[in-house]
């Protein structure tokens, strides 16, 4: 069987996550159905990684084993044809056999994205906080973050579930109009482990927590679990990376959120 790489977008507030479940509908379980609906027999379809029940992506990255080869265009349109609005197959690839989404993938890239005001049209895709957040001391609290450390605080994974040990690259804070956008890139993402982190730079940037919560978290592991997570609505997988690839530079919105008609 072929083996093609694919990429996708979806906005997952219908979806209980990535991976199939039984009796729940799930991004990976849509796709399994369009293509056996456009293509007949699927063998092997796997992710780039497991996001959480409401969590988006820009740029999943999947593979999937079909029982003949067909023009990429065509591949394109099956899914596409026979998959919910709410999920689209951006590109398609074939790809060495050998190949896997996940155990392949160098590096995972999220961006949360933080609502400064309501909004009548961005709810499904930010957390809006009503709270004015000290940006700066969020910066401050951010430096601890890269680097290998034990990230068990930051995850709802037992010990026994395997290792706790991330090697985070970046996490990163930046203002765009009314949003806040904080990115994390990682080898790799330990369960809610994101939405822990941004919700424990939440809670520093209201001064409910010190600036250097994250650091002690880090250095002292399993003393003080930090279990203030962020909503999903507001973080999305942005890009994955295989050797030879880079990061994108620019960190901006995930979605661009309207802004007030101003004078």
């Amino acid at each position: 069987m072929p083996r093609y790489k694919l990429l996708i977008e979806y906005d997952g507030t219908r979806y209980s996550g990535w991976q199939v479940q039984q009796g729940a509908r799930t991004i990976q379980g849509a796709l399994i159905a369009a293509a056996r609906d456009a293509f007949g027999d699927v063998g092997e379809f796997t992710g780039s990684g497991r996001t959480d029940a409401g969590v988006h992506a820009l740029a999943q990255v999947a593979h999937v084993d079909l029982r003949e080869n067909r023009p990429l265009d065509r591949l394109v349109y099956g899914f596409n044809d026979n998959l919910p609005a709410d999920i689209n197959v951006v590109a398609v690839a074939p790809v060495d056999r050998r190949f896997h989404a996940r155990h392949d993938a160098a590096g995972r890239s999220y961006t949360y994205q933080i609502s400064t005001r309501r909004t009548a049209f961005g709810k499904p895709f930010v957390w809006w906080v009503k709270d004015t957040l000290n940006v700066g001391a969020m910066r401050r609290a951010a430096l601890a973050a890269p680097g290998m450390h034990d990230y068990r605080d930051f995850t709802d994974m037992l010990p026994d579930e395997g290792s706790m040990s991330v090697l985070v690259e970046s996490l990163e804070i930046a203002e765009h109009g009314d949003l806040i956008l904080i990115r994390v890139r990682a080898s790799h993402f330990l369960r809610k482990m994101v939405r822990r982190i941004v919700g424990t730079l939440v809670e520093i940037g209201r001064g409910d927590l010190p600036v250097d919560a994250i650091a002690g978290a880090l250095e002292q592991p399993g003393l003080v679990p930090m279990n203030n997570t962020a909503p999903p609505s507001g973080l999305f997988l942005d890009q994955v990376i295989y050797r030879g690839e880079r990061y994108h530079a620019a960190l901006v919105p995930a979605l661009q959120i309207g802004d007030p008609l101003r004078q």
